[in-house]
């Protein structure tokens, strides 16, 4: 059933949108102005990824094969096919509102209003194929039609399921995160390339640790830690509050001393290794709480970030940083410390790739940030994994952090308790009800 987890996933991203909405209505409702490139960006998402994709995956494979299987499912199928046809033109209207209220034609409050209703009607749409359509559809369908099904749902040569079509909702999306305004998104003026260069695939084992124990005084926080990362993969580490998962990475970076174990990192011990040393080597790490450097500017921050690098390079990365996160550019020589929670966010993680990282250690990076921003968060990592970047994610969001990563660890009191890939994590009961709620 994995185009149930696809459509689900997809219902996230749309749910963050219309919330995304709602936020803005009420900002311009209390006299906030109606910005057509933000409100163009929204539109064009939805056009192309609600009307033009995810609507068209249901209604030409697991819609068909409902229906063939129940005769429940028509008064269900229907009316949601029916909202499938009148998208477009729902959201042209919107357009022509969204023309006339920058030109001068329409008050704001008829704009605002059309906006709160067509959010509603995503949010009523979405609620029925969670709870109506897609619960028939465990019900009555075989695993013949969940063959076909999945198989259409995860080819990567279509245009309209593909590797290449979700890079370009990333982007998408990731430009409505930038030109939101900074209660919610990024504020930026433009919106920045998310995702150049082409996917590595994994490879040889690039860190391994081996019984790996950390004190805080009497206090055993790490237990006997085994794990690895292989080169070019994604791994995610969840577990409750408490768990270990910060305690483990700043042992990684050596600013938590271990008392037992082994790590090895691109071949060497490192277990004796400074801290200044490890980053040398190329293990960079986006702390918990951003903790960037308040009174210093971004662009010290960032220069901060290389100053293990070699001094010719660092204008270079900063305008790939930048390029990514417009924002800090535009805000460059202002301090660290006014930036929104979602700014310093990017700060953080941009300030971490200006050591040019072999191994990108995220700590809870979605913590604390707006839906719109949480989605962009995980938007970023997957850039950056279609990039070829090894990437340790460490995160309360287990089924954001998970349904990305190539493998995953359950931490619970300092032990590794379970391990398989995302999906297989995902698909655990254990882990279903103790991390995911269901």
């Amino acid at each position: 059933m994995e185009a149930l987890r696809i459509i689900t996933e997809e219902h996230q991203n749309l749910w963050r949108i219309a919330i995304t909405l709602d936020q803005v209505a009420d900002d311009v409702d209390a006299g906030g102005k109606v910005d057509p490139a933000f409100f163009g960006s929204i539109f064009d998402y939805i056009e192309q990824f609600m009307d033009g994709c995810h609507h068209a995956k249901e209604d030409s494979y697991l819609f068909p094969a409902l229906r063939q299987r129940s005769a429940e499912a028509a008064a269900v199928l229907d009316r949601l096919q029916a909202e499938h046809r009148n998208g477009p033109q729902v959201l042209a209207d919107l357009r022509a509102k969204l023309a006339s209220t920058a030109a001068g034609g329409d008050g704001n409050a008829a704009f605002t209003e059309a906006l709160r209703i067509y959010t509603q009607s995503i949010k009523a749409h979405i609620r029925t194929e969670e709870k109506d359509a897609m619960p028939l559809a465990r019900e009555v369908l075989t695993a013949d039609d969940w063959a076909g099904i999945d198989r259409a749902f995860l080819d990567n040569n279509d245009p309209l399921f593909g590797d290449q079509a979700a890079a370009e909702f990333r982007q998408l999306f990731h430009r409505i995160a930038s030109l939101a305004p900074e209660s919610i998104g990024l504020g930026a003026h433009s919106a920045g390339e998310l995702e150049p260069g082409v996917r590595k695939g994994p490879g040889e084992v690039l860190l391994k640790v081996e019984g790996l124990e950390s004190c805080y005084g009497r206090i055993k926080a790490l237990k006997g830690m085994d794990l690895e990362v292989r080169r070019g993969e994604t791994v995610a580490l969840v577990g409750a509050n408490g768990a270990g998962k910060t305690t483990f990475l700043r042992t990684l970076s050596g600013v938590q001393p271990m008392s037992a174990g082994r790590i090895t990192f691109d071949g060497e011990d490192i277990s004796a290794v400074r801290s200044d040393q490890r980053v040398r080597r190329g293990i960079c790490q986006s702390p918990e709480g951003r903790q960037v450097f308040g009174p210093l500017s971004i662009e010290d921050n960032l220069r901060l970030g290389a100053y293990t690098q070699p001094k010719g390079q660092v204008e270079e990365d900063m305008e790939k940083v930048f390029s990514m996160f417009p924002i800090l550019k535009e805000k460059r020589a202002l301090p660290a410390g006014t930036l929104s929670g979602g700014q310093q966010q990017m700060l953080a993680i941009g300030r971490a790739l200006m050591g040019r990282p072999k191994l990108l250690l995220l700590d809870e990076p979605s913590m604390g940030l707006a839906p719109l921003l949480v989605q962009e968060v995980f938007n970023v990592v997957k850039a950056l994994k279609a990039q070829g970047m090894t990437i340790l994610l460490v995160e309360q969001n287990a089924f954001a952090a998970l349904a990305i990563a190539d493998r995953g660890y359950v931490l619970e009191t300092g032990s590794v308790t379970l391990t398989g890939t995302g999906q297989e994590l995902i698909s655990n009961e254990q882990v279903r009800a103790a991390y995911l709620g269901m």
